[in-house]
């Protein structure tokens, strides 16, 4: 799927749709409903879900209540899943992960597409390019230009091999025609102190937990590297627009449930959760922390999974990049 099909995708996942009401209210839990997480409290897919949970709880008359499950890839949160029942009553927290677990993992105990229906995109997370400060790198044209003049010699970081982040750099190597070495740290305090120190030339990570330095000028953004401008970055430029072609990638977090859910309870949370990202305080509250409020159909949604599953298994091909 080329940038321009992909923003059409995502494009329909920002439309927040008028659901029927017959149809919403057709379905209601009768239980606490479990939303797996499958990352650590803290982080931004989590602080999501439990910003989501709180509202959809309001909405549905039933608590919403959030188990961390990280480990192994997101296959733990995935597990637990899949050993409930299809009721509506269990939904998974997937992400760009989700597409990119099929793509690199040889054999997972489910199939992420075939074994979970999509409900509702949640956020997104745009990722940023970043230079230091004392970086002779003013633009993308002048990164670019360095590269293919020291082909293989520079070195470009991210976080964990097989992240967004880091795939979204192998992808930009690839849709750039340049040579760099990819060098991945263990979590971003390790990623900016590196690039910081000079030990890499620039590096590509989620504008979240880093706004604080951006906003400091501890760090310089480049670009980013969705097909639209950030939010919370509308002056800086996408990889497109700086003259990658094609280039088009962003980490994001939606809601999942167990193939053969009722349709009709996949309908009414999907009308929470799109009510719930509609209120200007929640998505306040979600920009604050560097997540731009999706919402969407479920359609939507699977639409983005597998067009970002096809995305990361030619990244990793071309990259050569070993499937685990």
């Amino acid at each position: 799927m080329n940038s321009l099909s992909r923003r059409a995708v995502l494009g329909a996942a920002l439309a927040l749709p008028a659901l029927g009401t017959a149809r919403a209210q057709a379905w209601a839990p009768s239980r606490p409903i479990r939303i797996v997480v499958p990352f650590g409290p803290g982080g931004v897919a989590d602080l999501t879900a439990r910003a989501v949970a709180q509202r959809i709880s309001e909405r549905l008359g039933q608590p919403a209540v959030i188990d961390n499950r990280p480990g192994a890839g997101g296959i733990v949160a995935g597990q637990q899943v899949m050993a409930a029942p299809a009721d509506g009553h269990t939904l998974l927290v997937a992400s760009n992960g989700t597409a990119i677990s099929k793509a690199l993992f040889r054999q997972l105990p489910f199939d992420p597409i075939a074994d979970f229906a999509p409900v509702v995109t949640m956020g997104a997370f745009p990722i940023a390019v970043l230079v230091a400060p004392n970086s002779p790198d003013r633009d993308i044209a002048g990164l670019l230009a360095r590269l293919r003049a020291n082909p293989g010699k520079l070195n470009i970081g991210s976080i964990t091999a097989g992240s967004t982040q880091n795939l979204s750099a192998e992808l930009f190597k690839i849709r750039s025609a340049t040579q760099f070495e990819t060098i991945a740290f263990p979590a971003t305090p390790a990623l900016t102190t590196a690039l910081i120190r000079g030990d890499v030339d620039a590096a590509f990570e989620i504008t979240g937990p880093i706004m604080g330095q951006i906003q400091a000028g501890a760090l310089r953004v480049l670009a980013v590297t969705s097909g639209t401008r950030a939010q919370n970055l509308p002056n800086v430029p996408t990889l497109t627009e700086a003259g990658v072609p094609d280039y088009d990638a962003a980490s994001w977090n939606a809601l999942m449930a167990r193939t053969g859910t009722p349709p009709e309870a996949i309908a009414a949370i999907n009308a929470a959760v799109n009510e719930a990202l509609g209120s200007a305080d929640l998505r306040a509250t979600l920009t604050e922390v560097g997540v731009e409020p999706r919402g969407g159909t479920a359609q939507a949604m699977g639409e983005l999974l597998r067009a970002d599953t096809a995305r990361w298994t030619e990244v990793i091909e071309k990259a050569g990049i070993p499937r685990q």
